[in-house]
């Protein structure tokens, strides 16, 4: 068993993956209520409490409660939870707007380059070209593979998102990331396209798949 040196205590890994959980729960819950205000809706509306508030806590505390249990160094739990926690807020801010804001998707770009290049994160230490090829060639395939289906097929928000998160976790990881989140977009689709919730016209946000995908490419072990 893991322990973890935090503010001079000693914590086992399993209770601090119970304490980042309801960390990661309360923040979730904070982050659905953000994401219903900001940013401002153009009718001025403000979402009540509905299913996507559940599914947000419950994904925000699932993943910080994770990280100890796959990470070893407190330093990393805490960076790599800075990067939970913005994924959370942009779940929130995707399923209710269906917008990835430029002002949480550019700095995490500018964060995992910093950390990428300084040799601090150690899912791309040594591997900072695989890091990049990621970042560049990912986001550039999918945009390209969107060209046939017009303007709107992926948001630009998704292809930021996926800039930070090769940088983040390098190519074998990421690639992996979008594997887990294709597949899970398409269990739930066919979910809801069975209990006639959704039609094949509906439009059907991507990029809380891609955060789904972007846990699992930090939280996997290849």
């Amino acid at each position: 068993m893991t322990t973890f040196a935090v503010a001079g205590l000693a914590v086992d890994e399993r209770a601090l993956a119970i304490v980042l959980g309801c960390a990661g729960a309360a923040w979730g819950l904070l982050a659905d209520r953000i994401g219903a205000r900001w940013p401002a809706h153009e009718d001025g509306r403000t979402r009540d409490v509905d299913w996507r508030t559940p599914v947000v806590a419950l994904l925000g505390g699932a993943a910080l409660a994770a990280l100890p249990l796959r990470l070893a160094d407190a330093g990393q739990v805490l960076l790599f939870g800075g990067y939970f926690l913005a994924l959370t807020l942009l779940l929130a801010t995707d399923l209710d707007q269906r917008l990835l804001p430029d002002v949480v998707t550019l700095p995490l770009i500018a964060i995992t380059l910093v950390l990428a290049v300084g040799g601090w994160n150690p899912l791309v230490a040594g591997q900072l070209g695989w890091a990049v090829v990621a970042a560049l060639a990912i986001p550039g395939f999918l945009f390209a593979l969107s060209i046939p289906f017009g303007s709107g097929a992926i948001g630009m928000g998704d292809l930021k998102l996926l800039v930070s998160v090769g940088l983040l976790t390098g190519l074998a990881r990421s690639v992996s990331g979008l594997v887990v989140g294709a597949l899970a977009a398409g269990v739930v689709i066919g979910v809801l396209l069975v209990l006639r919730r959704v039609t094949l016209r509906t439009y059907i946000p991507f990029g809380p798949f891609l955060i789904l995908g972007a846990y699992w490419a930090v939280l996997v072990r290849l």
